[in-house]
C-alpha cells in the first residue's frame, strides 16, 4: 500500500470515491447534501492536498487535508490546524486498516506543516466513522447545533 500525494492524473478515481462519499452525506443529512461535480480546478486548488492509499495503480482512499489557521479571536490561542476536509475509503475496502493509513499519513502532514492540532468532522449518525476516528484519538471537543429558520 502506498500513501502519497494525488496528482492531476489521480482525478477521475477522486471523482468516484467523492461521489461515493456525497452519498453518504444524502444518506446522513439530506436536507444539506446532494452529490456534485467535481471541477479539475478543485483538486489543484493551491491551498490544499490530497494524499490517497494506492494498491497496484488503483486509489482505494483518500485525505482531503488543508492547513488552517484558528480564527482570531481573543479567546482563542493563535494555533494552526490540518483540517481535514473529507476522508474516504471505497466502501468495499473498509476495515481493512487504509483509512488508519491515511489518518497516521494526515498527521505526519501536520507535523511537516508545524501545526498545533488536527481537526475533522464527522456525522453523528455514522456510528463506524465515530469509532475510527476515536480509535485514532481524536475526542469530542464540541458540538455543532442548528435550527430550520422555516
Amino acid at each position: 500500500m502506498l500513501i502519497r500525494r494525488a496528482g492531476i492524473d489521480d482525478v477521475e478515481q477522486l471523482r468516484l470515491l467523492y461521489q461515493e462519499l456525497e452519498e453518504d452525506g444524502v444518506r446522513y443529512q439530506p436536507e444539506h447534501f446532494v452529490v456534485g461535480e467535481r471541477s479539475n480546478e478543485f483538486f489543484e486548488s493551491a491551498d490544499q492536498d490530497i494524499l490517497v492509499a494506492e494498491e497496484d495503480g488503483k486509489i482505494l482512499g483518500f485525505s482531503h487535508v488543508m492547513i488552517l489557521e484558528q480564527k482570531k479571536v481573543a479567546c482563542l490561542k493563535p494555533e494552526t490546524l490540518v483540517y481535514i476536509q473529507d476522508l474516504d475509503v471505497l466502501e468495499s475496502r473498509r476495515s481493512q486498516g487504509i483509512g488508519t493509513l491515511l489518518m497516521e499519513a494526515s498527521k505526519r502532514y501536520g507535523k511537516e506543516h508545524g501545526v498545533d492540532f488536527i481537526r475533522t468532522q464527522v456525522f453523528p449518525q455514522n456510528i463506524d466513522g465515530m469509532r475510527f476516528y476515536e480509535k485514532n484519538g481524536f475526542r469530542e471537543m464540541m458540538k455543532t447545533i442548528e435550527s430550520s429558520l422555516d
